[in-house]
């Protein structure tokens, strides 16, 4: 079921999705199948993210990845996705690395939530 959002917090995420590219979880699972790996970053938070996350994926928290992102990913130039609970905090995300210059940034829209219902691969703490 997908959380109910203040109205403050979408209208803040619509205007950033106007400035970003986005793609579905089809396209992401298709994209991996079909490789080389993209760089896919999860922008969940630690919990979230050790509880279960896509395989491969990165974690880099909304809270800290536009002070990490130039050491992880120093190319700005690099095709990024951006995961994160249902494709909300990814579109902030992506649009503040569009401002440091990343613009190939491609927020996933669905996220975890839509990931995990499609029944895609997820490694899970064991």
């Amino acid at each position: 079921m997908a959380k109910s959002h203040a109205p403050g917090f979408v209208k803040l995420v619509d205007e950033a999705r106007s400035r970003v590219r986005e793609c579905t979880i089809h396209d992401l699972a298709q994209r991996m199948e079909l490789g080389p790996p993209p760089i896919l970053i999860d922008v969940r938070e630690e919990s979230e993210f050790a509880a279960g996350h896509v395989p491969g994926a990165i974690h880099l928290s909304k809270g800290i990845i536009e002070r990490d992102i130039e050491e992880r990913v120093p190319d700005p130039q690099t095709e990024i996705f951006l995961m994160c609970g249902g494709g909300y905090r990814s579109v902030l995300v992506a649009d503040n690395l569009r401002k440091m210059g990343y613009l190939n940034t491609i927020s996933v829209d669905g996220g975890w939530r839509g990931w995990t219902e499609a029944g895609y691969p997820v490694t899970k703490p064991s």
